[in-house]
């Protein structure tokens, strides 16, 4: 052969012109594959996750327990502090997430309500509204409630006063009330279908309506038919019966619903350290 045409031999392999290799291919020195490396998972997201976990179910259970206990500790105290019987139905509820108002040390708002219950001699259901309960004891931030009382309780609100009650009836919005008044020394059986509200905490009768011996007469008729005692009648009635509640309790609002007359109160936080709060009212005297 010619020497013109020389064979160039493979370049030596270096740093600039390195082997390629397939991956999976390389070997070992002694030709065996090497096993591929193993990366180690980092755990820590892992357990941190898990304590989150059981946190939050201990958290949900202590809630439980918390809920589950709550309304037997409040039923005892108030019925310990009203002097109510060891039976006396009573529901209590919490608002909101109890176990951070336990560590502050005041529930936000707690409703009580009772199907039945005697206060100072006046029975009916009940439905109060406390906000800002201390749980160590002191003053309610506040409280508001109603009281829904029948006939018969809202026949003794209004005993004592210049009206003829023997009976009351009440039929939403109105009430009225029936008796006999005395006139030339004869009994006249009279009925005055009232109005029935609340003006500064006194209970306020506006007559609507009257009947004199069963017939109804126009309310001027009942003035000129019974003279000045017939006049007083007609005319709005305040009572005071302050004497008949608990002094810490003020009448705000009152109105009939079907055959109840449902009774809007406010109620002195201070009820809650003051004894003298839950003794009968005073009224104003003449």
């Amino acid at each position: 052969m010619s020497d013109d045409n020389h064979t160039l031999p493979y370049p030596a392999a270096d740093s600039e012109h390195p082997t390629l290799v397939i991956p999976g291919e390389q070997g070992s020195a002694d030709g065996v594959a090497a096993a591929p490396v193993k990366r180690k998972r980092k755990r820590w997201p892992w357990v941190l996750l898990i304590v989150v976990v059981v946190l939050a179910l201990l958290a949900v259970a202590a809630e439980l327990v918390v809920r589950s206990v709550l309304p037997g500790v409040v039923r005892g105290i108030v019925i310990d502090q009203l002097d109510l019987p060891a039976d006396q139905q009573l529901d209590v509820e919490a608002d909101g997430i109890l176990l951070p108002q336990l560590i502050g040390g005041t529930l936000d708002t707690l409703h009580l309500s009772t199907d039945s219950v005697t206060l100072q001699g006046i029975t009916g259901a009940a439905d109060v509204t406390a906000t800002g309960v201390p749980l160590r004891g002191g003053d309610l931030g506040g409280a508001t409630g109603t009281i829904r009382i029948d006939e018969s309780q809202f026949t003794d609100l209004l005993a004592g006063t210049d009206l003829p009650v023997e009976t009351v009836s009440l039929d939403a919005p109105n009430a009225t009330v029936a008796g006999s008044v005395t006139a030339l020394g004869i009994a006249i059986p009279i009925s005055l279908t009232v109005m029935p509200g609340v003006a500064e905490g006194d209970l306020e009768l506006t007559p609507v309506s009257a009947t004199i011996g069963g017939l109804e007469v126009d309310l001027d008729q009942v003035g000129s038919s019974l003279g000045s005692l017939g006049a007083g009648l007609t005319e709005t009635q305040r009572i005071c019966i302050a004497d008949q509640l608990p002094a810490g309790i003020t009448l705000t609002g009152l109105e009939i619903d079907g055959s109840e007359a449902v009774i809007d109160v406010d109620v002195d936080g201070a009820i809650a350290t003051d004894s003298t709060l839950l003794d009968k009212g005073v009224c104003p005297q003449g």
